[in-house]
């Protein structure tokens, strides 16, 4: 999407987990230690967070602000408890649910990966399925419900699809 819409920005989240290998900090994530992460989330400077697999992972409210103020749209890449946060403190914000197109297509995409251990495979499935289950059935507790939900059958369809949407908002919202 970044190469179609230059005023987008992908959002850097913060989180305690160690980096990966490549991952380098600013860039791919704001590593920071589980007491600086407890003193941001005490000092309310997270637009979310949630903890996930024994780690914290926040999108520092700061960062976000920023980005808006300079006239671009940010992509926040969260789960469902985090978009429940967004919706509560920026309730104007574009929700969309991109899903696999099956809880078995997502195993099969998370274990080619080969970037998590099973057991940490098996907790990102569970979640998954929780999810997926939750916004297509329509029963997700939240202020409302997703704007959008697309399939990501395959990456340029999914892509194509997504560019629409965001196209239509932006036509939408001047």
């Amino acid at each position: 999407m970044l190469p179609r819409f230059p005023e987008l920005i992908c959002s850097i989240s913060a989180t305690t987990r160690e980096p990966r290998e490549g991952e380098e900090d600013g860039r791919d994530y704001f590593f920071v230690t589980a007491e600086q992460f407890q003193r941001d989330v005490d000092a309310g400077e997270f637009l979310e967070w949630a903890r996930f697999a024994g780690h914290f992972y926040g999108t520092p409210k700061r960062f976000v602000e920023e980005q808006l103020a300079a006239g671009r749209d940010v992509i926040l890449e969260i789960e469902l408890e985090g978009a429940r946060q967004v919706l509560e403190n920026r309730p104007d914000a574009l929700m969309i649910f991109i899903t696999p197109p099956s809880f078995e297509e997502l195993r099969r995409r998370l274990e080619a990966r080969k970037t998590e251990d099973r057991a940490a495979i098996e907790r990102r499935l569970a979640r998954g399925k929780e999810e997926m289950e939750a916004v297509l059935n329509k029963v997700w507790q939240a202020p409302r419900q997703f704007d959008y939900v697309i399939v990501n059958e395959r990456i340029s369809e999914a892509s194509d699809e997504l560019a629409r949407v965001l196209q239509m908002t932006k036509e939408e919202n001047g």
